[in-house]
């Protein structure tokens, strides 16, 4: 857990004073991502920087896992805090393996558990150990170095793990990719962190809480999905932009928007049948499945008023299925390719197990914050 309690550095230069962070308070909890946001000059980067001392707060608290760090001589502070930039920072004239193993040793480890630690992190962002350990930085892609600069910030197993803009040099295409495992990773490795970012997509993405930040204050603090819902004021609010109700679609997932109880048909029930469920439910069309409760078809009411027998006898094909976990974003997309306002959802096992309609989707982003609290 982090902890701030009135983070405040004043900076006095010849032009006058600078307030940089201003009272800062803000509690992350352990294993949870904090991504802070703001402008140029707001204060977001001084407010990290003096997590692990390399700005010397004006005044105020740091505590890491209830403990002051203030009685905590800054040497010892820093070496239990993983710190990753943008810039990466790894020595030239070292392999990979001894950048990894560079702040492990420092604490005394033996080589033997060193040379193991290098080995699983590598393994862990999908850098095979046996090509890469003896390689030296230049000799690896940006995104390679990226991986090895983030892997490095935690190599000697620190609680708190500190990034400033982390993925910003990185290609998009690659940066999705390094996301991605980061998140994976820290399911595993349960890490507080904080970064900092410029990207309110990247936050969206990848924060449990948000900080925004303004002129050296923090304006809003909240989970995305709130942030997004609910800025608090005008300057949030178009800091994260008009298509905030766009952005929260990532946030949610089909299985947690979609309707459980849904009609369905088999091939051996006639077009009547259908018919009578279709007007139960008022709904336009109706899945037909098969023994394995797969979607297999669609019946549609006109299907159903000008034909007769069994639906086995007269169905369309599914134009689209999503995954139960697969993103509203995602969802949304089809919908609009297809044509639909509405699409199944089917479990890992291919079974339908609901379905998603812009009327559930609406109804999701607009009564979740309805009361404050």
């Amino acid at each position: 857990m982090i902890q701030l309690d009135n983070l405040t550095k004043i900076f006095e230069t010849p032009q006058g004073v600078t307030t940089a962070a201003d009272h800062i308070s803000m509690e992350v909890p352990t294993g949870e991502i904090c991504v802070l946001l703001g402008p140029s000059g707001c204060g977001k980067t001084t407010t990290l920087k003096m997590i692990n001392r390399l700005i010397t707060p004006t005044s105020g608290r740091v505590l890491i896992n209830g403990e002051d760090t203030t009685g905590i001589d800054t040497v010892t502070l820093r070496r239990n805090i993983g710190y990753v930039i943008q810039q990466i920072g790894l020595f030239p004239n070292m392999t990979i393996e001894e950048n990894i193993s560079l702040v492990p040793k420092l604490m005394g480890w033996d080589v033997k558990r060193c040379h193991q630690r290098a080995k699983d992190l590598l393994d862990m962002v999908a850098l095979e150990p046996n090509t890469f350990m003896k390689r030296f930085p230049n000799e690896l892609s940006g995104g390679q170095q990226q991986r090895v600069g983030v892997i490095r910030a935690l190599a000697a197993d620190a609680p708190v793990l500190l990034m400033d803009e982390p993925f910003g040099a990185i290609d998009p295409i690659n940066r999705e990719v390094i996301q991605d495992e980061f998140l994976k990773m820290n399911k595993e490795l349960n890490k507080t962190i904080m970064f900092v970012s410029h990207d309110i997509d990247e936050a969206v993405k990848m924060a449990n809480k948000v900080a925004i930040f303004r002129a050296g204050k923090l304006e809003q603090y909240s989970s995305p999905d709130r942030l997004l819902a609910q800025p608090e004021t005008d300057f949030v609010a178009d800091f994260v932009g008009n298509d905030r109700t766009l952005k929260r679609l990532q946030l949610a997932t089909a299985g947690e928007v979609m309707e459980t109880q849904v009609p369905i048909v088999t091939a051996e029930e006639s077009l009547t049948q259908a018919a009578a469920k279709m007007d139960e439910y008022g709904h336009g069309m109706i899945v037909m499945v098969n023994k394995q409760h797969q979607p297999v078809g669609i019946i549609t009411k006109e299907m159903a008023a000008t034909k007769r027998g069994l639906c086995g006898e007269h169905y369309a094909g599914v134009p689209v299925v999503m995954k139960h976990d697969q993103e509203l974003r995602a969802v949304v997309s089809k919908m609009f390719a297809f044509d639909t306002s509405w699409i199944p959802v089917v479990d890992a096992q291919g079974r339908l197990c609901g379905e998603v309609s812009q009327r559930g989707i609406t109804h999701h982003l607009g009564a979740k914050y309805q009361t404050k609290g």
